[in-house]
């Protein structure tokens, strides 16, 4: 997955004709972000790949998180950086890269929930399928017991199936909240609303999130 993001991505942006091959070979693993940064506005390339080898994982939870398709969320993933390559001039560095480049990706991750309209058991059915995603696979514990298996297996299908119930703004802003831990702050200037909009979205997604999952509770 990882290898397909910024070779694929890094392909490109060559083959578009935009940057410099001038350090494809160099050795960029001990260079700092702003450094990094400075190449890449000058157009190197090679500096942008490094960019995207250090952010590329969490850029694809973030996009998996929400669309909830492994092949999409890779897509996704080649889109953002493509999108941050071209738009890198105008980044003023006051926000951290990360959460610039995580901005991207989510806004992007929500066009095309919303542009599907996707099924709410659609993502149920990806993640059960023979070939299950790697998002999923990593979750899994290492050693467990076949009944201990099942029941995981009956849990995380009922998260998923309650999870896909949510709007993609509600899902959002409860991935960016409950699994990525950001402030309501940042995920206001991450999602482009007010800190206000951000506390009624996450209200409203937990409240239905508890209420599909009621039973689990007392069970």
């Amino acid at each position: 997955m990882s290898a397909d993001i910024s070779s694929t991505t890094t392909y490109a942006l060559n083959k578009s004709g935009v940057g410099t091959l001038s350090s494809q070979c160099a050795d960029f693993s001990e260079s700092t972000e702003a450094d990094l940064l400075r190449r890449a506005k000058g157009g190197d390339t090679a500096a942008f790949d490094e960019i995207i080898t250090r952010y590329r994982q969490r850029i694809f939870m973030t996009a998996y998180l929400i669309i909830r398709n492994e092949d999409d969320a890779l897509d996704l993933c080649q889109e953002a950086f493509l999108r941050a390559w071209k738009a890198l001039r105008r980044f003023d560095g006051r926000q951290a890269l990360g959460a610039w480049l995580r901005r991207i990706v989510t806004n992007a991750a929500i066009d095309l929930c919303r542009s599907r309209r996707r099924r709410p058991l659609e993502c149920l059915e990806e993640m059960d399928s023979p070939q299950e995603g790697l998002a999923a696979r990593s979750l899994a514990a290492p050693a467990e017991q076949p009944g201990d298996a099942l029941e995981r297996s009956e849990l995380r299908a009922r998260i998923e199936a309650a999870f896909s119930e949510l709007s993609p703004d509600h899902r959002a802003v409860i991935v960016l909240r409950e699994i990525e831990d950001l402030s309501y702050e940042d995920i206001a200037r991450t999602t482009g609303v007010s800190t206000g909009t951000v506390m009624s979205r996450l209200f409203h997604a937990r409240k239905k999130l508890q209420h599909l999952l009621a039973d689990m509770r007392h069970g």
